[in-house]
């Protein structure tokens, strides 16, 4: 094995029942150097990844670490051998503080005592060190996602690993977090560091990394230095074919007023007299800095937050939505931010994370449901949204992050709504399964559906709305036309109250 290469991994072969997520795949990644891992959804990055870290046993191959075979029989292994991930779906300890989640199974102390005054120390040195600002005695649920992400990063590099995996790190932050992480990533790679860094965000891939990897339906396809590759090669690797226009063309024609809100305020958030109105067959988008309160505003809509003021209404009707399930027979529809805690229940199949929401059309004289029709409403949204899945049987949680999302848009297309609220909708999803989210959200607004649609990313809402509101503060900063508007003019309106 070279000098330089810290990390490789030969032949790995992984399947699970229906799938071969990986066909002798090799990586080989150099000691100092930033490897970006690319590919679509499905395509085995986040397996390879998994079975270097212990999560998952791989069938065949070998790994090697500092020229030394390994194979990890789980993530404390890894961990103590000094290879590090920040996985893209949190999994963290809600109810505990940022300290107690930074070095849990590995406190501070003596015996069953914990040392909480160094725990709080050495945490303030971790995020010191890394030039984040973050209370350590701070509940974690508590924290914007933003900042919850910038935690797990801080605890992957407490462990002083020398090969750290990011999985989406930026997914949740805004652009001023994610350049902090590009400084903590090329503070790492000085420090001899090996990052690999898995990202659909070709712009940041191309901007940071060394080495690029690119692999597709489970196999490698091509290694090359970033210095060698363009976006348009990328993509052609990634998805086999040329892609042309990264977003739909607009087909949709917004009609009369469908929906609309007057000074919404929310008593436990900054949100405060928003008021707008959504056309029938219009996508508006909402954009913000982190804490703008553009989540905030789709839960007051949905009836996920108190609201101490303001008024709905629904084709000039005023309606109340005091509770989720009051919006959804109103017509509302919520696709959340965060597919893994609140978008999908893992252990279930495909068909039962589908179903779940319209259950009652699937009762026969209101004792059992009918299996059959729910098949084949399940089988007729797996084609048309062109869900990967081996059958309707498997669970949810084995399929990749775009293929969770259509899912969790097809479960909300059998409720028949009126309006769909999308928190993110592509966050995390790679430019082929976006390009298919953008069709079905411009196919729903052709039908007539008024699309409410949250994004960290303004070249989307540029690229797929018709308007675009901008918070700041909690309040609502202004309105542009998405055909017109730059993103320098938004950004303008979105520091208007910050």
């Amino acid at each position: 094995m070279e000098k330089d290469i810290l990390l490789e991994m030969r032949g790995i072969s992984k399947a699970f029942p229906g799938v071969q997520a990986l066909s002798n795949v090799s990586l080989r990644v150099r000691r100092g150097t930033v490897h970006a891992l690319m590919g679509e959804n499905g395509a085995g990055k986040s397996t390879l990844m998994k079975c270097l870290f212990g999560i998952y046993a791989k069938d065949s191959g070998s790994i090697f670490l500092n020229g030394r075979e390994v194979a990890f029989k789980n993530s404390k292994e890894a961990l103590s051998c000094g290879v590090a991930m920040v996985h893209q779906e949190l999994n963290q300890a809600l109810k505990r503080s940022v300290s107690e989640n930074l070095w849990l199974g590995r406190y501070p102390g003596w015996g069953p005592f914990i040392n909480e005054k160094k725990m709080h120390e050495d945490t303030r040195k971790v995020f010191a060190k890394l030039g984040m600002d973050i209370d350590p005695r701070r509940i974690m649920s508590t924290m914007p996602i933003a900042q919850r992400q910038m935690a797990e990063i801080a605890k992957a590099v407490s462990y002083e690993a020398e090969v750290i995996v990011f999985d989406e790190p930026t997914s949740s932050l805004n652009d001023t977090e994610a350049e902090r992480l590009f400084a903590i990533i090329d503070m790492l790679r000085k420090q001899g560091k090996a990052i690999i860094y898995i990202s659909h965000k070709m712009e940041e891939i191309l901007r940071i990394s060394d080495d690029i990897t690119v692999m597709r339906d489970g196999k490698h396809i091509a290694t090359e230095a970033a210095s060698d590759m363009t976006m348009e090669k990328i993509i052609r690797l990634m998805v086999g074919r040329e892609l042309g226009e990264r977003f739909p063309e607009r087909q949709n024609r917004p009609g009369e007023v469908l929906f609309s809100a007057e000074g919404l305020s929310s008593r436990y958030s900054n949100l405060n007299g928003v008021s707008f109105h959504l056309r029938k067959s219009e996508i508006v988008g909402i954009a913000g800095l982190d804490g703008a309160g553009r989540t905030e505003l789709l839960e007051n809509i949905f009836g996920l937050s108190v609201r101490s003021g303001g008024k709905l209404f629904l084709h000039g009707n005023e309606i109340k939505n005091r509770t989720p399930r009051e919006a959804i027979r109103n017509g509302f529809a919520f696709v959340t931010e965060e597919r893994r805690s609140t978008g999908i229940f893992g252990i279930l199949s495909i068909r039962a994370n589908m179903t779940v929401s319209s259950l009652k059309k699937y009762r026969t004289m209101k004792l059992w449901l009918d299996k059959k029709r729910m098949q084949s409403a399940t089988g007729g949204l797996i084609r048309s949204l062109r869900i990967k899945t081996p059958t309707q049987e498997t669970k949810i949680r084995t399929l990749s992050g775009g293929n969770q999302q259509k899912v969790i848009f097809g479960r909300w297309l059998l409720t028949e709504p009126e309006i769909m609220l999308l928190d993110e909708p592509t966050r995390g999803i790679d430019v082929g399964a976006k390009y298919e989210i953008y069709s079905v959200i411009g196919d729903m607004a052709k039908k007539g559906k008024g699309i409410i649609m949250v994004s960290s990313e303004m070249p989307e809402l540029l690229g797929v709305c018709d308007r675009i509101l901008v918070m700041s503060g909690g309040r609502l900063a202004g309105e542009v036309d998405a055909r017109t508007a730059t993103q320098e003019e938004i950004m303008t309106l979105a520091t208007k109250y910050a």
